[in-house]
């Protein structure tokens, strides 16, 4: 009965639509809505069916799928099509990363256009361009306090450089990932500046009281998100007279998605950067797009119907164009952004692997691999038709977010092992070689994060400070370790820029007082270009690190069995300085992978019959396919070198040179 609702509903939409709609010929069109028009219809009544207006808002929101659509150009539509016949297309080993910042990397648009070509050279055939929209100058949180939507920041270009970039990256079949800022807007943001003035309209996009008692109730159990430089949860608007909240700094102010309009509006922007090339798009912050009294407002589940409905819209305009989750939640609640009680991903296909990043830092400074295998053992198992972003560094600080229960069950007291982890990387503990600094620390708490390049954060710093080969070569070691876990993990690897040159700490943020509060900078570098040019001679850092990791890339892509599909089998060793797990092809299982690495400043050994007897590992003569030699292997126990790893198969494939 209620689909036959449904269904009515639509027709009576249709009646209504624009004659520059109605009188198009938009068979496909039609036949993605009608497939998606009962979810869409669901969803919408869910979260605003009690509303006057409820058919308005409906129509004019399939309006605005059915006019993007029709901007939507046919090289776009020819790449929805190719990957709605093949929609695990994004699970392929094949897709590598790396995430930058255009002024950072290359000056601008044109700039990055230009090192599309390193790129290549790398293996990266996926770019995460981070925010370049317009954003004040001197509040912009890094581009993520947007003051327009749909345009570029001058600093970067213009939309022409943005479809040349486009152009450029399909022709080397290269995805482009950008993101949307879903929760909030600048407060110069035209919709900000119109609710200052008092524009009703404009007043319901955001959270705007006229005095203190609903604040107060939000303030009691709202966590406070950069307690050292914004603290608390609401900022009084002056002109306006009005207390808007701003979760995160004070001139970001939060949407409204209780408002049907403020949802249009960014499903809107969504397909508006569809349609100039993005193949991925991340949503920002999407752990606090609902906001409900009495609870921390994140991870709400009308957050999740947003995106489920987010994601329901784009399968009709734009169903090639896949999402990242930007959350940095729990294990248990991290899933739930690929959607639950569902195959195939419900919300967004791609989710930070937050808790798999913390863990290995974790082994980093402790040398041993207790928690980052107690914590993959609880890692809960993900849709099959979504995949993980596995990645080491990015624009943002670590945070030690690991759950208190693994923590525990490792033999560590959580408070204690926190603050020496925090004190590791910053430098402040005995022996410590990292070269990192804190990141908001919240003095009432005592928690805190870590900011700081992994070069820095690995010893390489230090090294190079005090000219130590030895230090320098472990730290070289170790930033490959890492890349090889990432690699080889399950899912899409996402390097950070600079990282495969080992880019150290940036301290000039300092000089700039609008930066200088935010430690963060340090770690958001310009690429130096002439040192960069040092990959090409052998035996410097840049070529030692570059090289390898050229290397891993070309490797994993030859290899089914990295194919995510949740093909990993931890493999529990009883040696505390090595992580292991086993990866299947996944339509032959004889095909495996054994993953082996050793975090430790000292060899150790994996006694492989062992993992023979628990049927982990069948009888055959290993390889390690990035050497493309069989490794050391005294009496059936396996020698791993200090900070190094293994790829290893039965199969005959030869390293790729």
């Amino acid at each position: 009965m209620y689909e036959q609702v449904s269904h009515s509903l639509l027709n009576q939409i249709l009646d209504e639509l624009k004659p520059e709609i109605s009188k198009r010929n938009l068979l496909r069109f039609y036949t993605r809505l009608g497939a998606n028009f009962y979810a869409i219809h669901s969803l919408f009544t869910h979260l605003y069916g009690g509303r006057d207006d409820f058919l308005q808002q409906m129509v004019k929101l399939v309006e605005v799928l059915a006019m993007r659509y029709i901007e939507r150009s046919d090289e776009l539509e020819m790449l929805d099509i190719e990957r709605e016949s093949n929609h695990n297309w994004f699970l392929d080993q094949k897709w590598v990363g790396m995430a930058l910042y255009a002024e950072g990397f290359a000056g601008d648009l044109k700039g990055v256009r230009n090192k599309c070509g390193y790129l290549s050279e790398l293996g990266i055939n996926m770019l995460h361009i981070m925010p370049m929209l317009k954003c004040p100058a001197g509040a912009s949180d890094g581009g993520y306090a947007i003051s327009d939507f749909r345009d570029i920041d001058e600093r970067y270009g213009d939309l022409n450089d943005l479809s040349e970039l486009s152009a450029n990256l399909r022709k080397r079949d290269m995805l482009l990932t950008l993101d949307v800022v879903v929760n909030h807007t600048s407060d110069q943001h035209d919709w900000a500046l119109r609710a200052k003035q008092g524009e009703q309209k404009y007043q319901d996009y955001y959270y705007c009281f006229p005095d203190r008692d609903i604040p107060d109730m939000f303030e009691e159990t709202l966590p406070e998100v950069f307690p050292e430089t914004s603290p608390g949860n609401f900022i009084w608007d002056e002109q306006s007279q009005r207390w808007f909240m701003s979760v995160f700094n004070a001139y970001q102010w939060d949407l409204n998605y209780s408002n049907p309009a403020v949802f249009i509006e960014m499903i809107d922007i969504i397909l508006f950067w569809a349609n100039r090339g993005a193949d991925v798009i991340r949503l920002d912050a999407v752990a606090f797009l609902w906001k409900k009294i009495g609870t921390t407002s994140q991870n709400e589940r009308e957050a999740h119907l947003i995106l489920q409905l987010m994601k329901d819209c784009c399968q009709v305009t734009a169903p090639g164009v896949v999402f990242i989750a930007e959350a940095i939640v729990t294990p248990t609640e991290i899933i739930k952004y690929f959607g639950e009680d569902a195959v195939i991903a419900k919300e967004c296909e791609i989710a930070y692997n937050a808790t798999f990043m913390a863990l290995l830092w974790d082994s980093v400074a402790t040398k041993n691999t207790k928690l980052l295998t107690q914590g993959i053992k609880n890692l809960p198992n993900k849709l099959n038709g979504a995949t993980w972003l596995n990645y080491i560094r990015c624009h943002d600080d670590i945070g030690l977010g690991f759950d208190d229960r693994d923590i525990v069950a490792s033999g560590y007291q959580p408070r204690s092992h926190r603050k020496f982890l925090l004190d590791y990387f910053t430098g402040s503990y005995d022996d410590s070689i990292a070269r990192g600094v804190p990141f908001g620390r919240n003095l009432k708490t005592g928690d805190g994060r870590i900011s700081g390049s992994l070069a820095s954060l690995v010893g390489l710093e230090s090294a190079l400070q005090i000219n130590d080969p030895k230090m320098v070569d472990d730290a070289i070691k170790m930033i490959i370790l890492l890349h090889s876990m990432i690699l080889s993990f399950g899912g899409i690897a996402l390097l950070y820029y600079g990282d495969e040159i080992g880019t150290l700490n940036d301290d000039s943020y300092l000089q700039d007082e609008n930066k200088a509060s935010d430690t963060r900078w340090i770690h958001r570098p310009r690429i130096d270009w002439e040192r960069a040019e040092q990959r090409h001679h052998h035996g410097t850092v840049e070529h030692r690190i570059f090289s390898a990791l050229q290397k891993l890339i070309g490797v994993r892509k030859t290899i089914p069995a990295f194919a995510d599909f949740n093909n990993r089998e931890l493999v529990e060793v009883d040696n505390e300085h090595l992580f292991a797990f086993i990866r299947n092809h996944p339509e032959h299982q004889k095909e495996e992978v054994l993953v082996v690495a050793n975090f430790d400043a000292s060899p150790q050994h994996l006694n492989l019959s062992v993992l023979r007897r628990r049927g982990q590992l069948p009888s055959m003569q290993l390889r390690d396919l990035v050497s493309g030699v069989s490794p050391a292997i005294f009496k059936d126990d396996l020698v791993i070198p200090p900070y190094s790893f293994y790829w290893l198969s039965d199969q005959h494939t030869s390293a790729i040179m």
